[in-house]
């Protein structure tokens, strides 16, 4: 025990972080830090030393985590489409329905994207253009709803789909308010018996295309109207079109407990594995396996910063269509990156200068700072783990 010690006290510091994020991995998975499960689900697995990532230094994350508390419950890296990198942690959550408690996650557990969601139906929306099911995003909504034209407020004849899938309907709409709160407009989606004659009935209180205000009443609405052309229910219409092309089998797209309406904006559960080959298909402009499942200029338009959003996330981030854009500071160089995310900490990450994809699940629902696990690995473990040069910007 003597030499022992003596011995890590000649490690020093770096190396004891090392040797005890491989050992913490080790004891989860049976295998060395961080190395992907092999599940035959279509993912090509490598070493990070492969791909030109530090190992050691990723092996570093899982003790960072421990000591910011950031309740991690997955992360995910895939480098020049190859999965190179998988962790998994036990903590807090609050699965869909189930209510909080402990938890264990592996590679097979389904987990909730919450508001990352959104982006999923921003690129069914894209594959409904595709598909002729939608002639184009300039489409006014009430075209979808004409039996609702008797109750539609003012001004809802201006509002296209590219409205609200930028988040610039105009709609009176605040999500910001204690959920208790009668005037927050979230949970009337799930309480409402008609959750689309409220939406419509809002007020469009400023002209379309002018103010981002976070609206997950808008990307339920593109949920419906998906529904509507396709004639099929949500989840079955992306199990056909997004889902099946590229593997993800086991999934699920939950329905409000009280109405029984598909939470379009927040209610789908997959495993990281699978949200990660979404974030490589958007990588690969909408191609996956060599097959093209939705066409480049949609994946194009829909990650184009259009709006600041003010009062989300400080305003450090941009918005797309569904999509949000932001940026990390890594060995003093600025790397650009696109992302869905989701309460409680859940955040796919998409870095095309660096051919690189990150998810992360989280369970710091509560949490006003509740990302800062995720951006804290992007820009002190993961990007600066990068040893190859010719995929990083020039000063």
């Amino acid at each position: 025990m003597r030499e022992g010690g003596r011995k890590l006290r000649r490690l020093g510091i770096a190396a004891v972080l090392l040797l005890s994020a491989s050992v913490t991995a080790r004891g989860q998975t049976g295998m060395a830090c961080g190395t992907p499960t092999a599940l035959d689900d279509g993912w090509a697995i490598a070493s990070p030393e492969s791909v030109g990532l530090d190992g050691a230094r990723l092996c570093t994350i899982a003790a960072r985590l421990k000591e910011i508390q950031a309740n991690v419950h997955a992360v995910v890296i895939v480098r020049h489409g190859k999965l190179v990198f998988e962790q998994y942690f036990a903590g807090y959550d609050e699965p869909w329905g189930q209510g909080g408690g402990q938890h264990e996650f592996d590679a097979t557990t389904l987990h909730d994207m919450r508001s990352a969601s959104k982006s999923v139906i921003s690129l069914l929306v894209g594959i409904a253009i595709d598909r002729k099911l939608i002639a184009s995003a300039e489409e006014p909504v009430v075209k979808f709803y004409p039996e609702y034209s008797s109750v539609k407020s003012p001004g809802w004849d201006q509002v296209t789909l590219r409205h609200l899938l930028t988040m610039s309907s105009g709609m009176q709409w605040d999500e910001n308010r204690a959920w208790n709160d009668p005037k927050n407009d979230e949970p009337h989606l799930g309480s409402e018996t008609d959750p689309i004659r409220y939406i419509l009935s809002k007020p469009i209180v400023k002209p379309p295309d002018n103010v981002w205000t976070y609206n997950g009443g808008g990307t339920d609405l593109l949920g419906n109207i998906l529904e509507r052309v396709s004639g099929k229910p949500l989840e079955a219409f992306a199990r056909e079109v997004l889902f099946g092309p590229i593997g993800i089998t086991d999934l699920e797209w939950k329905t409000y407990s009280k109405n029984g309406k598909v939470a379009s904006a927040v209610g789908l559960r997959m495993r990281p594995r699978d949200a990660a080959k979404l974030g490589q298909m958007v990588l690969n402009r909408g191609t996956w396996g060599g097959q093209q499942i939705v066409s480049p200029e949609w994946i194009e338009q829909s990650v184009r910063p259009r709006f600041q959003a003010i009062g989300y996330f400080s305003g450090l981030f941009f918005y797309g269509q569904q999509w949000w854009m932001g940026r990390s500071i890594a060995l003093e160089t600025e790397v650009k990156w696109i992302a869905a995310m989701g309460l409680g900490g859940q955040r796919l990450f998409i870095v095309p200068d660096r051919d690189l994809v990150v998810m992360t699940t989280s369970g710091l629902y509560p949490q006003p700072r509740q990302g800062d696990g995720a951006l804290d690995m992007m820009a002190n473990y993961i990007l600066p783990s990068i040893r190859d040069d010719k995929n990083k910007e020039k000063p």
